[in-house]
């Protein structure tokens, strides 16, 4: 069966088939935001009864109002039916992110003296709640759960809630109830899709509302987040799976070919792209692909079939300033650079959510247990967005203390600020300070 591989070359496309390109598989929510919107209104309106009723609907599961929630006794049968295997490989890679997110942890305030007496800072506390999505609907996602929830503990959150759609028969994947026991979240639902997002924004009879929602999900997901923005923090943009190889004629053609497959078995809107220089070099990988593909079972081959027919493919540039160009224009969720000096390779970039340096970091195992966060900014919005850490979970206060002496000094100033923009009253704060019932503008 032949397998269809998109090949580029950078210079001959023109500039609505590039567009297409670093647009890639983003979906618009526009149409997604008017089917959910009933959804999550009914939601707010009736709280756990619209849930089990979606839920039913959704993902064929009939639960009882007082079955939402995930019982201790189904996490301990969780733990009992679990390989020890695996768990020992949550375990490794919980403490790996466990380490790597410590250092994000601020001091709880840092001061600094601006002025002579005028000292000012930052007070760091964590949010009050947060709701951690964990999707289910290519598999179950173990790793996902401790990618949220560890930083979120680290942060200080005193309650952690997660949610995630249950099987047909109404439990939650084992390996996503041991993480998440293990990570210290408090309490766990069985609920998905824009119902979940809805319960966890409005509360229900069920569930308590939460401060933040983070986590990524289906188009569906996102539009709920973008129903209830306006009353919940919605955290990081995150959409389908996306990748780029960076890579120049040292490269290994196998193993860039085998690292281009990781991302693109995550589904069909996902994004995997080689950018190289070098022709012979992909001319090789897509040699190796396609041998490669054929041999993947399904769905997962079909998902990668259609990425490389579609959003993913080899793009050769004239140079490799023009390849590190095109991976900025892009911004792509993971990146990876095959190249003889990576770490020098590593200047030329400005965008991407993760930079894997060397044919010895593939995207498995920064997926899963390097350290730093998997969560990742999608859609081009490494430009603007960060990786999940410790911090989206604090928030900062500012703190000022001036003395007598640095009053004075700040005083004139201020006075003479407050009355060039016409607000009389922020002037006469400071004349009248020491004329206790005599106030004069």
């Amino acid at each position: 069966m032949d397998v269809n591989i998109n090949f580029w070359k950078w210079s001959e496309l023109d500039a609505e088939r590039r567009r297409r390109i670093l647009r890639r598989s983003e979906e618009d929510i526009s149409s997604a935001i008017e089917a959910v919107r009933p959804i999550v209104e009914a939601v707010r309106l009736e709280g756990d009864a619209a849930v089990l009723r979606y839920t039913r609907e959704f993902e064929g599961a009939e639960l009882e109002p007082d079955g939402l929630r995930v019982s201790e006794e189904e996490f301990s049968r969780a733990e009992a039916e679990l390989d020890k295997s695996l768990k020992r490989a949550i375990e490794n890679a919980v403490e790996n992110v466990r380490i790597f997110h410590a250092a994000q942890v601020p001091s709880a305030m840092e001061m600094i003296e601006v002025r002579p007496g005028l000292v000012a800072g930052e007070r760091a506390m964590p949010i009050d709640s947060c709701g951690l999505y964990v999707p289910r609907g290519r598999g179950s996602f173990p790793s996902m759960v401790y990618m949220l929830a560890v930083p979120a503990k680290l942060a200080g959150v005193k309650r952690i809630v997660m949610v995630s759609p249950p099987e047909s028969d109404g439990s939650i994947n084992p390996a996503c109830l041991y993480a998440a026991h293990l990570c210290g979240v408090d309490e766990v639902y069985k609920m998905g899709g824009s119902q979940a997002i809805a319960a966890l924004a409005y509360g229900t009879e069920s569930i308590r509302p939460v401060s933040m929602i983070t986590g990524p999900g289906s188009a569906y997901v996102a539009a709920a987040k973008h129903l209830v923005s306006h009353i919940v923090n919605t955290g990081l943009p995150a959409g389908p799976s996306e990748s780029v190889i960076l890579a120049d004629s040292s490269a290994d053609a196998w193993k860039v070919a085998i690292d281009l497959l990781i991302e693109a078995e995550h589904g069909a809107d996902s994004s995997a792209l080689l950018v190289t220089d070098s022709v012979s070099l992909a001319e090789s990988v897509r040699s190796y692909l396609e041998d490669c593909i054929i041999r993947l079972p399904e769905p997962r081959q079909g998902f990668v079939r259609s990425v490389m027919a579609g959003y993913g493919g080899i793009i050769v540039a004239d140079s490799m300033e023009e390849a590190a160009a095109i991976v900025n224009d892009f911004a792509p969720e993971h990146l990876m650079l095959h190249t003889r000096e990576p770490f020098f390779t590593l200047s030329m970039i400005e965008n991407a959510g993760e930079i894997l340096l060397g044919e010895n970091t593939p995207f498995s195992i920064a997926n899963y247990a390097t350290g730093p966060n998997a969560v990742l900014p999608t859609g081009g919005k490494a430009k603007l967005y960060s990786p999940v850490s410790v911090r989206d979970f604090i928030k900062y206060s500012s703190v000022v203390y001036a003395s007598k002496e640095a009053f004075e000094n700040i005083r004139d100033d201020v006075i003479r600020l407050a009355e060039f923009e016409n607000f009389p009253a922020h002037a006469a704060a400071l004349k009248n300070r020491d004329k206790t019932g005599k106030y004069e503008l």
